[in-house]
């Protein structure tokens, strides 16, 4: 296992015993609103600062790209760019932690020259650690994951990422036909999640928009391991930057292409 992934399965753990902990009494939970239906939590901010301080100390020299705490700059750069920069999502699917809902997860990834080559997600309240190194594979605890087999798409079962409480799905929207095509749609409420679960084959297909860099670097990296594909809604590789993303495996991933251009 490459050392950073392993300092980086170590931040993880650390950060999933304190969402544990704070499980076990929501309660009393401070919970304060970012935004229309955005929430944080003293949680969110403790796990960021716990995963900061671990893989600080560990390479001082490395930058972080954050969900609550933003951007830290890097010691090193090469032209403007981090040579190493951590993107963390500290608890992703906070609304649904602060309902006792139990699917949320710590996502974080590695960019080297502002590629992705390591990452890790961790689901605390299963136990579950996925993880992938570029080139090396995709696995769920020391298992290795491959993307769903499914060939047909009226088969498929998606996951999808649809801000404002599925107000973007009208009935002549782009989404329509996408998500009628298939068989069932899921919508978990946590992002990193839905591209873990499409790595590992429990999902066969995800379409999400308006996601963040921490939502997608992790799970990115996973998908392509794991022998998928992820595009934006074009199907090219502008969905890191854009936020709108369509995953799967090779069939499946050009058949939801299809259907969401279809006229």
């Amino acid at each position: 296992m490459h050392p950073m992934l392993n300092t980086a399965i170590k931040a993880a753990r650390r950060a999933g015993a304190i969402i544990n902990r704070a499980s076990l009494d929501l309660e009393r939970l401070h919970v304060a609103r970012k935004g229309p239906k955005d929430y944080v939590t003293e949680v969110d901010k403790s796990v960021e600062e716990a995963v900061i301080d671990l893989l600080g100390t560990a390479y001082p020299d490395h930058g972080f790209l954050c969900e609550e705490s933003g951007l830290h700059e890097a010691g090193n750069t090469i032209d403007g760019v981090p040579e190493y920069q951590w993107i963390i999502d500290p608890l992703d699917g906070t609304s649904n932690f602060i309902h006792g809902y139990p699917v949320y997860a710590v996502s974080i990834a590695l960019a080297h020259r502002g590629q992705v080559v390591q990452a890790v997600i961790y689901d605390p309240s299963r136990n579950e650690l996925f993880t992938a190194s570029r080139g090396g594979g995709a696995f769920l605890n020391d298992r290795r994951i491959r993307v769903s087999g499914l060939t047909r798409y009226h088969d498929a079962m998606l996951s999808a990422y649809v801000p404002d409480s599925g107000g973007g799905v009208s009935p002549d929207s782009r989404w329509a036909n996408l998500l009628s095509g298939c068989a069932s749609v899921r919508r978990m409420g946590a992002s990193v999640l839905d591209l873990a679960y499409v790595a590992s084959g429990r999902i066969d297909g995800f379409c999400g928009k308006n996601l963040k860099r921490w939502d997608l670097a992790a799970g990115g990296l996973m998908i392509l391991e794991a022998g998928g594909l992820i595009g934006d809604f074009d199907g090219e590789q502008n969905w890191y930057e854009t936020g709108s993303v369509i995953a799967g495996s090779p069939k499946i991933f050009t058949q939801m292409l299809a259907h969401l251009n279809a006229k």
